[in-house]
């Protein structure tokens, strides 16, 4: 890996495109090597976890609305959609568009975290739609999806967007362009626009994820996969970019992030190394805020020890600054305290989430968000007894850059009103790659399995898991069938509701 100095330049200083970030990630998305093993499996993995939590998804209404106006886009020779039949296809853009948003909409994927946060598996649906509608072979396929995370992983780890209150779409959006050049195969000098374009359009606020959070938090991901082949059609067709999009004077790292005084350093693989970024991130078993997957572990284990949950005065949770801030009592959102918010609040409030899992001693990825579970008296009482704590131990621990140092848990202090004390603490999640029993194969197809029971049949199920399997060596044909088809007629498509398309 090299790192990359990357800074605010004046008008007058003329800075080579060899020397400019969105070239170095043109670079790298253009540049072919080896392929690993272990890479490659956990690709595999990943579109497993990204099928099973978006047929879980399928009838809520986001992901119902996205299908329509999916489906209102069709294209012979195109790419398939989430649930619906493999000879019906659609538009690469508007497949990626619905897809995307069945894999986010229960927040339920994978995630890497550092300096800033990330879904790395929302680069799949777009690259995969590309794909299926441009004839790629699984080769290519996996050379795509490899790209996307190593872009949007090393982004991740060098440029805070949270910090100036952009959202983190802001760096998925330029890794599924660099993800879709390299399924193409396309040269440096277009990946280098269609990244330029991607950065350009991609940035927006944090609001998405504050206050009364909507159903946009599902989209946004799906969003960007739009606009990122949108970003690489135009650039293929030869169309530029704002130049320098991330050094330039008036650029995104000048007016939307650390200002004209800052410095950045990326990490990029050197030119023929490979791209391993996809084996630092982690998937959820539990459907909730990545920050939270360690204290709901923590929560089961503790809930061994508390027979009375009405003889509990306070919980404090210390942790890291990100989850105090994000999905703590820092953000300040009276939102997270409220019985009545939506499920996009409530998977974004700890102290609700620590509450239901102490007294259940598990976590569902519905009924631990129904209406009312969450309005519950003793639930309400026992959660609005809850608060964090940033802790700079827990903070460091957050952003070391050793993989395997890398924790997101906490310390919970629970004290009892007869002032007896109940503490414990979890660094990472059980499923972590570092936590008591990490996810295998064997794990996401029994994740798979769990969230679409009873949705698709047995032989669907088999179909997929064996094409999957087999990635490395689909070809363009069985590339198009790397779908999960349900009955269409079970598949609510919002028909209630008309828009404009």
């Amino acid at each position: 890996m090299k790192k990359h100095l990357v800074r605010v330049h004046q008008s007058k200083e003329k800075i080579e495109r060899k020397d400019q970030l969105a070239w170095k990630i043109a670079e790298i998305a253009s540049d072919s090597n080896k392929l690993n093993n272990n890479v490659l499996d956990m690709v595999i993995n990943r579109i497993i976890d990204n099928a099973s939590v978006a047929v879980a998804s399928l009838n809520r209404t986001p992901v119902a609305t996205a299908r329509a106006m999916a489906i209102a886009h069709p294209r012979k020779n195109g790419a398939t959609v989430f649930g619906m039949p493999n000879t019906l296809n659609f538009d690469c853009e508007w497949a990626a568009w619905a897809n995307g948003t069945a894999v986010r909409e229960l927040d339920f994927h994978d995630t890497f975290l550092a300096a800033d946060y990330s879904h790395p598996g929302d680069n799949i649906p777009p690259i995969l739609s590309v794909a299926q509608q441009m004839n790629k072979s699984g080769k290519d396929l996996l050379k795509g999806i490899i790209t996307g995370y190593e872009v949007h992983v090393n982004l991740v780890k060098a440029i805070c967007l949270h910090e100036f209150k952009k959202d983190h779409i802001a760096h998925l959006c330029p890794a599924q362009a660099a993800g879709v050049g390299a399924l193409l195969e396309l040269p440096t000098e277009i990946i280098f626009q269609a990244v330029q374009q991607a950065v350009h359009v991609s940035f927006t606020t944090r609001q998405s994820r504050k206050g009364e959070i909507s159903s946009w938090k599902a989209f946004a991901p799906a969003h960007a996969g739009k606009l990122a082949i949108e970003a690489v059609d135009r650039a293929m067709r030869g169309e530029g970019g704002p130049s320098p999009i991330y050094e330039g004077e008036d650029s995104v790292i000048a007016y939307m992030l650390k200002g004209k005084e800052a410095v950045y350093e990326v990490p990029l693989p050197e030119i023929g190394e490979e791209k391993l970024a996809i084996l630092e991130t982690y998937t959820k078993e539990h459907s909730a805020e990545y920050q939270s997957q360690a204290l709901i572990d923590l929560a089961r284990k503790m809930k061994q020890k508390i027979t009375n949950y009405e003889d509990i005065d306070s919980i404090q949770i210390y942790t890291s600054h990100h989850t105090h801030y994000v999905i703590g009592t820092g953000a300040n959102d009276p939102q997270k305290m409220d019985p009545s918010a939506s499920r996009e609040t409530l998977d974004h409030s700890i102290m609700y989430i620590f509450a239901v899992a102490l007294q259940d001693g598990t976590w569902h990825h519905i009924h631990s968000y129904e209406r009312e579970r969450a309005q519950r008296a003793d639930t309400i009482r026992l959660w609005h007894k809850i608060s964090t704590i940033e802790d700079p131990e827990w903070t460091r621990k957050y952003h070391e850059q050793d993989a395997n140092k890398k924790q997101f848990g906490g310390r919970v202090e629970i004290t009892f009103k007869n002032g007896e004390t109940l503490i414990d603490q979890l660094g990472v999640a059980d499923a972590h790659p570092n936590g008591s029993r990490p996810f295998q194969r064997k794990n996401y197809i029994d994740k798979f399995d769990t969230l679409t029971e009873e949705i698709i049949t047995k032989a669907e199920r088999n179909r997929f898991i064996s094409l999957v399997e087999n990635l490395a060596d689909l070809t363009k044909e069985e590339i198009k069938q790397l779908n999960v088809q349900v009955d269409i007629n079970n598949l609510n498509h919002n028909a209630q509701t008309k828009g404009i398309f």
